[in-house]
């Protein structure tokens, strides 16, 4: 199955909160969009794994997604080396997506920064022809995506473009909250963390509302780029 965009995310959830509304958008204009998980979220304080995998399923769903697989690295503590890396290059090489979204390029959680070099490496790695993978014993072709953008997570990074969401931030929303056991509930017992409070649920709209103000739309999400974005004309900046 060959896929118009590829999203990464260190942990179930990454992918909903930084670039939900993108991919939401995408899909309604009818591109095929599929989300890969580094890690199950296992040492999350909230919640187990296997609940994590139900809440991935079910916001997978709701996005739309033609798929969503999970390469069950160790939470808190995958590295960015070879064997990372190919496991990742297997992905890439099986969907060969034009468009690779990755975490943010640096952020509060440890995972995200190393998920988001260790994507964007194998993205370049992958295109290596000298570089052998197998899936089910099969050799696969070699495939580098034209571009790798980085949404935003914690911290405020600025970006190099934003994407007008507007009209897809409720969806997105609803998508979130499939995470039942990370986010805000005010009936839970459970441990509180920087992402259960109400504040940062909020945060999430005025964020995306923010970002559309920059750009005179209502809601919109953020990106980084590794290199120069290019446009055929000047009409395509309007």
């Amino acid at each position: 199955m060959k896929l118009d965009i590829l999203a990464f995310g260190a942990h179930p959830d990454d992918v909903e909160l930084g670039c939900a509304g993108t991919i939401l958008k995408e899909v309604s204009l009818g591109k095929k969009v599929g989300v890969v998980d580094l890690t199950r979220g296992e040492l999350g304080t909230r919640g187990t794994a296997e609940i994590r995998d139900q809440e991935a399923a079910a916001a997978a769903k709701i996005l739309g997604v033609v798929v969503r697989e999970n390469l069950a690295m160790r939470d808190g503590f995958f590295t960015n080396d070879e064997n990372h890396q190919l496991e990742v290059i297997k992905m890439i090489r099986k969907y060969k997506p034009e468009i690779v979204l990755c975490n943010a390029i640096d952020d509060r959680h440890i995972d995200h920064g190393k998920g988001s070099k260790l994507v964007s490496e194998a993205c370049f790695l992958s295109g290596l022809v000298k570089i052998k993978t197998l899936i089910d014993g099969v050799s696969q072709e070699a495939w580098r995506p034209k571009v790798v953008y980085h949404y935003i997570q914690w911290k405020n990074i600025e970006p190099d473009f934003v994407v007008d969401i507007t009209g897809f931030e409720e969806k997105k929303i609803e998508a979130i909250l499939a995470y039942k056991t990370q986010f805000y509930d005010a009936d839970s017992e459970e441990p509180a963390t920087p992402i259960t409070s109400k504040n940062f649920l909020e945060s999430l709209n005025y964020r995306a509302q923010d970002l559309g103000r920059l750009v005179g739309k209502d809601f919109a999400e953020g990106f980084t780029v590794e290199r120069c974005l290019a446009v055929n004309s000047l009409e395509d900046l309007l």
